[in-house]
């Protein structure tokens, strides 16, 4: 049975980010329902850094806007969305000659909506241009891009792209970047656990209380890896391989290495297996930059995690470690 402290289903999402934007009113505000934006607005003549998602996923996406990060989410209902009018809106207040990255993770309902915001914003004569992440290798690394989800891979990808537009780079320098990082970057997800859909208290996935499944969705979709319990250590052998493989990660390269929590997963569990992850990198050579354990994009109360391997350029290296102030990412 579900147990959460919650008010009215319907007044959810609205309720949800009142008490985030009240929170952190030093750092981001909510205008017009649903679109959170930074408090110290950037300079007009630098590139906006947008991005788009459902709620439920917390701190995810909204959790990343402020200064050297997004300048605005645009939020949906819990696991959906948001709809194109309203990705769109946002579009248009961030209107400027240095133009717009809009962000979009690639599941079907994100897609649809930015697909036809972004012909209104063309329309409208606005600059901006979309990156489609699809960092999830679960469906297998030859599978073509269309058909790979974005995952938690977003959220250091909003620090590198949101520190180019902080330094004053063109629309198309701060795409590049962006596009180069998330052409070097891949994520596996882990679930142990089943989580529910906090409106309507049911399951939205089916795992047997012995079992686990590598490279499930964050929607509960399957990942077709399932298998009994493993230990930390087996786990994280399991997942880093295929992820240096997509990675491309060789003896000498730079990477950053993130075990991002799902909802359910303690930090503990989170240490165990990125001291194994990062041990299995040592070994073949592989340097890596200070890491990210915690919660970035979550599912609710899942039990699981998503290893996120990014091979790094050096000037990703030092975007990463650039200037930010949000309430989710201070550096």
């Amino acid at each position: 049975m579900m147990k959460k402290f919650i008010n009215t289903p319907e007044n959810l999402t609205a309720e949800l980010l009142e008490g985030y934007c009240l929170a952190y009113k030093d750092k981001v505000k909510l205008v017009n329902d649903k679109i959170v934006v930074r408090v110290n607005a950037k300079s007009q003549d630098q590139v906006a850094i947008i991005s788009m998602g459902g709620t439920g996923h917390e701190p995810a996406v909204s959790g990343f806007v402020g200064e050297g990060l997004l300048d605005a989410s645009v939020a949906g209902d819990i696991f959906a969305a948001p709809g194109a009018p309203k990705v769109f809106e946002a579009l248009q207040m961030f209107q400027r000659e240095a133009g717009i990255l809009l962000v979009v993770l690639n599941h079907a309902g994100d897609v649809m909506s930015a697909n036809m915001a972004m012909q209104l914003a063309e329309r409208a004569g606005i600059k901006v241009k979309m990156l489609l992440t699809h960092e999830d290798i679960s469906a297998g690394i030859d599978t073509p891009a269309e058909d790979r989800r974005g995952l938690g891979g977003c959220v250091p990808l909003y620090k590198v792209a949101g520190a180019a537009a902080e330094q004053g780079k063109s629309l198309d320098e701060v795409y590049e970047i962006a596009e180069r990082f998330h052409s070097q970057m891949a994520t596996l997800a882990v679930a142990m656990t089943n989580c529910t859909h906090p409106q309507t208290g049911q399951p939205i996935s089916d795992l047997p209380d012995d079992e686990m499944e590598i490279g499930m969705g964050q929607h509960g979709e399957a990942g077709g890896g399932r298998s009994k319990v493993l230990t930390a250590d087996e786990t994280a052998e399991r997942m880093i391989a295929p992820l240096m493989q997509a990675t491309g990660v060789q003896s000498g390269d730079k990477v950053f290495l993130i075990i991002n929590g799902v909802g359910a997963t303690t930090l503990m569990e989170m240490n165990l297996v990125y001291r194994r992850a990062y041990q299995v990198l040592e070994e073949n050579g592989v340097e890596l930059v200070p890491g990210l354990i915690g919660e970035l994009l979550t599912v609710q109360e899942m039990g699981g995690f998503q290893m996120i391997l990014c091979k790094l350029d050096d000037d990703h290296a030092e975007n990463l470690q650039a200037p930010a102030k949000a309430p989710y990412w201070t550096a």
